[in-house]
């Protein structure tokens, strides 16, 4: 009976232990080549995206207030 039952734990942590490897890969990426990003570097390629389209709007904003602040001085003076 005793045996049965270590064989039944092990056979538990066996399949904990592969789960916690499955989980490893999601959140670290394949180690190694790297062909598979996880799911940090994901994450901080969207954040990445994100700065940069932010910077992109502040652009385009401060050159559609140029360009109407040009014409609007053009159009006073005439």
């Amino acid at each position: 009976m005793n045996e049965t039952v270590i064989e039944a734990i092990e056979k538990q942590l066996d399949a904990i232990n592969a789960k916690l490897d499955r989980l490893d890969e999601a959140i670290r990426g394949t180690p190694g080549n790297g062909t598979k990003p996880g799911i940090l570097i994901r994450l901080d390629r969207l954040e990445q995206d994100a700065r940069r389209q932010g910077k992109l709007i502040w652009l385009i904003v401060g050159a559609a207030v140029t360009g109407l602040t040009s014409a609007i001085v053009m159009w006073i003076t005439g």
